[in-house]
C-alpha cells in the first residue's frame, strides 16, 4: 500500500487521515497536553485503528500551527511540512466538490482563504472563533467545558438575550425579516438563563464570523461559502449560518468531515506533487 497521511497539528489537538488512491480510509482526532504529543499520539493510534505498518505510509504531510514542533521524519516516515491555508483551501474544495469558493476556518481564531485548485489566497482574519466562545463562557458563565456550553446552548432561547429589529422597529425594512438580530445581547431580560446566554455567546461569535464571510464572498465574487475547522461540530454552526445563507443569498456549506479539512488539504497537496 501507498497511504498518505494528513496530519492538521493545533496546540493540544490533532486531526489526522488517511488517503488511499485519493479516497479516505479512517480518520481520528486526538487531544494532548502539547502538539509534540497529540502529534504522536494521533499517528500512532490511527496506525493501531486500522491495522497498518510503518510501511504502508508513503507520505506524512503535516500542517496547523503546531506543526513546527515535531522536528524530522515522525517514526521514520517522509515527513513533509505544508502551509496551513493551502492546506484549509485544497480541503475545503475536496470536501465539496466546488472549483472555486471562499473557505473559512473556524478555529481558536478565525481564517478567511479564497481557493482554487491551483491557488489559494488568504483574504483576511478575525480573532473571534472558539477561543473567544470559551473565554466569554467563562467570563459570563464561569464555565470552560466546551461540550457541556453546546448542550445548555440547545436549550436556551434568543430572544431573551438579542435585540431584534421587531424590538425596535414597527416597521419591516425591506431584505430584512422582523427576527434579524438588531443587537447581540442588546435585550438581556431579568429571567435570562445559563442556556439563553450560552446560546447568545454562539450566536454572537457565528453572527460575527457570518458577516465577515458575506463580505469576503462579495469581495471575490462568489456565492459558495465553506466552513471547516473544529467549530463546525457545534449543533448550532449549521442552523445559524442557514439564516445568514437566506437573508444575503450566499450559499454556505458546512460539508461532512468538515473538522479533517485541513488534513485533507495536505494529504491532497501530497498526491498532486507526487
Amino acid at each position: 500500500m501507498s497511504i498518505v497521511i494528513g496530519l492538521d497539528v493545533g496546540g493540544s489537538t490533532t486531526k489526522i487521515v488517511g488517503m488511499l488512491d485519493g479516497n479516505i480510509i479512517g480518520s481520528e482526532i486526538v487531544k494532548a497536553d502539547d502538539p509534540i504529543t497529540s502529534a504522536f499520539g494521533a499517528l500512532g493510534k490511527f496506525i493501531d485503528h486500522n491495522h497498518l505498518h510503518i510501511s504502508d505510509i508513503s507520505r506524512l504531510m503535516i500542517t496547523g500551527v503546531g506543526a513546527s514542533f515535531p522536528t524530522g521524519d515522525l517514526l521514520g516516515i517522509r515527513t513533509i511540512h505544508v502551509q496551513e491555508f493551502l492546506s484549509t483551501g485544497l480541503g475545503g474544495l475536496f470536501l465539496t466538490g466546488l472549483d472555486h469558493a471562499v473557505v473559512v476556518s473556524l478555529g481558536t481564531g478565525t481564517a478567511f482563504v479564497e481557493a482554487k485548485q491551483d491557488c489559494v489566497r488568504h483574504i483576511i482574519g478575525s480573532g473571534v472563533g472558539g477561543g473567544t466562545v470559551l473565554g466569554l463562557a467563562k467570563s459570563v458563565l464561569h464555565l470552560d467545558d466546551f461540550e457541556l456550553l453546546t448542550q445548555m446552548a440547545s436549550q436556551g432561547h434568543l430572544d431573551k438575550v438579542d435585540l431584534s429589529i421587531g424590538d425596535i422597529s414597527k416597521f419591516e425594512i425591506p431584505g430584512l425579516p422582523m427576527t434579524t438580530t438588531a443587537s447581540n445581547f442588546g435585550k438581556v431580560s431579568d429571567s435570562v438563563t445559563r442556556e439563553d446566554l450560552a446560546l447568545g455567546i454562539f450566536n454572537l461569535v457565528f453572527q460575527s464570523i457570518g458577516t465577515m464571510a458575506v463580505l469576503a464572498a462579495r469581495h471575490t465574487g462568489l456565492k459558495h461559502v465553506v466552513f471547516t475547522g473544529q467549530m463546525t461540530r457545534v449543533p448550532q454552526c449549521r442552523s445559524l449560518f442557514e439564516i445568514f445563507s437566506g437573508l444575503y443569498h450566499v450559499d454556505f456549506m458546512v460539508p461532512d468531515m468538515s473538522e479533517f479539512a485541513t488534513a485533507i488539504g495536505a494529504a491532497i497537496y501530497t498526491d498532486s506533487d507526487e
